[in-house]
């Protein structure tokens, strides 16, 4: 907060065309054929003017360069569609190892509350063991074989 005023979010359109462009180094007309592309989708006001948020002109830098690397339109499309999915992947597995430790948790909280009953230990030997190798960066889930 700066002089009792507090900071836009990033989401929070307040950027008209020509500041995005000047923010940017791209040409106004540069950002509409982005747009009519599908690269870049501002918000618009009710008058049809384009708002553009602070992760808009962040996205239209990554763009510029991409494409000032020599990457054409539809790679840097492509670009865009897997940073996207990988951002997905992560969650999802942010979301499953949480998962997965709250069951461990869970699995250890009961097995030490009360002896294991003959159905129980048949079903702990079906679960799922985890092992992250050295570094955390890939997971290996594997699941013991039936006896």
């Amino acid at each position: 907060m700066r002089d009792g005023f507090a900071a836009p979010s990033p989401e929070a359109a307040v950027y008209v065309i020509s500041v995005a462009a000047e923010l940017t180094g791209l040409h106004p007309q540069t950002l509409r054929t982005y747009e009519r592309m599908g690269l870049i989708t501002p918000v618009r006001t009710g008058g049809g003017g384009r708002r553009y948020s602070h992760r808009d002109v962040e996205l239209l830098r990554r763009i510029a360069d991409l494409t000032g690397s020599g990457i054409g339109l539809e790679g840097v499309r492509r670009i865009l569609q897997l940073d996207s999915q990988v951002d997905a992947l992560r969650a999802r597995n942010e979301e499953l190892q949480a998962e997965l430790a709250a069951t461990r948790e869970a699995l250890r909280r009961a097995t030490g509350r009360r002896a294991p009953e003959a159905s129980f230990t048949r079903a702990v030997d079906r679960l799922p063991v985890l092992r992250q190798p050295e570094p955390p960066s890939a997971l290996v889930v594997w699941r013991r074989s039936p006896r």
